[in-house]
């Protein structure tokens, strides 16, 4: 028969021990490398225990100077620096910076570019928000959830191949247009992709929605309230958690996204589990945005005809006219005529509003380019959402937000 051994003079210590450290607090440091920073963030906590008492975001291990590359080379050289801001989107990061720099010419958009922009925009939103679903579930302990999202991505990455020639980093819209029409059936591609995305997509929900480890990590934890969303500057998914519908697609409409009827989800707490529930209402709506442009898909040019000294012109006539080939060495190598200004566009982005000021002084290259980068700003409520969460709760409120690295540090 095993002899039990019990040591009660251990015991004594070990609490006589604690007493005696009672309130002491301890600096810990999360990341830069570390699989729930979703990229190079550090996270300077102190704690008192498992409780956080303090924490601070440490940015810029990322940094690059991109705003300040943007000042050495022409508009359409910057485009492919756009893909790597928010890399889980890069189509909808081109279409933000063209139309900025399109304000700023005063150039109109045939109703055929604007439509594949609206496409490629809602497609890079649900690929982004399935990327974003996928790695929060494996934060909180659901692995499934990821194999199922990173499925429909791949599914997404063959149609943006098709039309871009590339999976990730696109570089696909010009200033005053696209870099090529949509192949023949690509459209129908889409819709057909729209079609079987859905039921896929309530089975992915239903995996998390009612899930009891899931809600017991994400209901009531992390809980911002409205009024410290907006004096925070959160935008996208975890501003309208918070319960404040803005959305930039209804209040400030652009590339014609007026015609189409979609709903702006928004939450009532303001925690977790609601800016989930929002991005997967996201995501469905999305789908409906997709299916009315293809719906309604118009014809036309896909670039700005009347934009000529700013798009180049088509790759037949530069071989065989004079004077386009002298246009398109004059675009390649001094970059599009855009007129002296200022101006300031934002788009409604998978992770928040995504801004461009840009100031030109004329010619091909602008004078200065600042980007407002929706991550950053969210991040910004860091120190107050953490403080007084346990270490595990962070993992969840950083998986909550969504926030891409690349387009914070920039």
């Amino acid at each position: 028969m095993p002899t039990e051994h019990v040591f009660p003079e251990a015991g004594a210590k070990a609490a006589a021990a604690a007493q005696e450290f009672e309130g002491e607090k301890m600096s810990l440091s999360m990341g830069p490398s570390h699989p729930s920073t979703h990229g190079v963030l550090r996270l300077q906590m102190e704690i008192d225990g498992e409780v956080l008492t303090k924490a601070e975001p440490i940015l810029g291990y990322l940094h690059r100077g991109d705003e300040k590359i943007a000042e050495n080379m022409t508009y359409n050289q910057f485009v492919p620096y756009t893909d790597r801001l928010d890399y889980l989107a890069p189509l909808a990061n081109n279409v933000a910076y063209a139309i900025a720099v399109e304000k700023l010419a005063n150039l109109e958009i045939p109703p055929r570019c604007q439509a594949i922009r609206v496409i490629c925009c809602e497609l890079a939103r649900i690929s982004s928000h399935l990327m974003g679903l996928g790695a929060y579930g494996i934060d909180v302990g659901a692995w499934t959830v990821f194999l199922y999202s990173f499925t429909e991505r791949e599914k997404l990455y063959r149609l943006f191949e098709e039309l871009t020639g590339a999976r990730f980093t696109t570089s696909y819209t010009r200033i005053g247009g696209v870099s090529r029409d949509v192949p023949e059936g690509w459209t129908d591609r889409v819709n057909a992709f729209c079609d079987q995305f859905l039921p896929i997509l309530e089975e992915i929900l239903r995996l998390l929605t009612r899930n009891k480890i899931f809600t017991d990590r994400t209901v009531d934890i992390g809980v911002i309230s409205k009024d410290d969303a907006v004096a925070y500057g959160l935008t996208g998914p975890n501003l309208r958690g918070s319960g404040v519908a803005l959305d930039l697609r209804k209040d400030k409409p652009y590339s014609g996204y007026e015609q189409y009827e979609f709903d702006v989800p928004v939450g009532t707490k303001g925690d977790c589990y609601d800016r989930y529930l929002v991005r997967g209402e996201e995501m469905r709506q999305s789908v409906r945005i997709i299916k009315q442009a293809v719906a309604k898909f118009p014809g036309g040019d896909w670039y700005a005809k009347d934009a000529k000294k700013i798009f180049a012109p088509p790759k037949d006539k530069v071989l065989s006219s004079m004077e386009e080939l002298i246009h398109n060495f004059m675009i390649v190598t001094e970059g599009p005529l855009i007129p002296p200004g200022e101006v300031y566009f934002e788009a409604e982005n998978p992770k928040g509003i995504l801004g461009f000021y840009i100031v030109s002084k004329g010619g091909g290259v602008p004078w200065r380019l600042k980007i407002r980068s929706p991550s950053f700003c969210n991040l910004s409520i860091l120190p107050k959402v953490c403080v007084g969460a346990m270490i595990s709760d962070v993992v969840s409120i950083l998986g909550s937000f969504d926030f891409v690295m690349g387009e914070c540090d920039r």
